[in-house]
């Protein structure tokens, strides 16, 4: 899809954005339109302070002049607004794709309101052709792929896992884990997954976010459409 149509979508939740809020800034090419957005607003006198989900945001945002905090310092947020892989019902998302997704999820778990941005290609009626990232410490990487790929059996799921960047050199995130992605194709229990992946040691965290967004803006050829929870 367009990024006219990306564009569209983050500038409308710029537009939600009010002097005095704390806000979580997400990552990812959608999320990229939001702080060009909310930078305008701050040149402009918006008076905000924003916690960023990743170092690229991090650098994005102190170009477009916005001032930053830590998520230690503020504690909690007023509204995170970030991109998704996928848009499932009840507003469940696949994230994790640009390979943020312990910091997103921290960030809008911290966050009193999550608003996301896509466009239409990214909303579907089953979660799972993205392939979904599952976060995991490099120690012991051999032990926990076989206790994900056991988990996936027992639900049934194709156990077609790949590490993120191949064996030689692995995909590093920000907090210095690797990225397996599972190619699941459909995720018929979302909540059951994600409650049987954290019980994994070896798993940081997953890329099914579930609860935590109370709000769409999902732009398509001709307007901006609001999805509610």
């Amino acid at each position: 899809m367009s990024a006219t149509q990306k564009q569209k979508a983050a500038e409308r939740a710029a537009e939600d954005v009010v002097s005095g809020m704390k806000l979580g800034i997400g990552t990812g090419s959608t999320a990229e339109f939001f702080v060009k957005a909310l930078g305008q607003r701050v040149r402009a006198g918006l008076d905000v302070v924003g916690v960023p989900t990743s170092e690229r945001t991090r650098e994005l945002a102190e170009e477009e002049g916005i001032p930053l905090s830590t998520l230690d310092e503020l504690g909690t947020l007023d509204l995170t607004v970030d991109g998704a892989d996928e848009i499932g019902p009840e507003l469940a998302l696949i994230k994790g794709g640009g390979g943020a997704l312990l910091r997103e999820k921290i960030v809008a778990a911290a966050s009193k309101r999550m608003i996301v941005i896509a466009d239409e290609s990214k909303t579907v009626e089953t979660l799972g052709a993205f392939p979904l990232p599952i976060e995991v410490n490099p120690f012991g990487l051999g032990a926990t792929r076989i206790a994900v790929e056991g988990v996936l059996r027992d639900l049934g799921l194709p156990t077609d896992i790949r590490l993120r960047g191949g064996d030689e050199h692995p995909f590093v995130t920000d907090g210095g884990h690797y990225i397996l992605d599972a190619h699941l194709k459909a995720i018929p229990d979302p909540s059951g997954l994600a409650e049987k992946l954290v019980a994994i040691p070896g798993v940081v965290e997953h890329g099914l976010f579930i609860g935590l967004a109370q709000k769409a803006y999902v732009a398509t050829s001709d307007s901006v459409k609001t999805l509610d929870k």
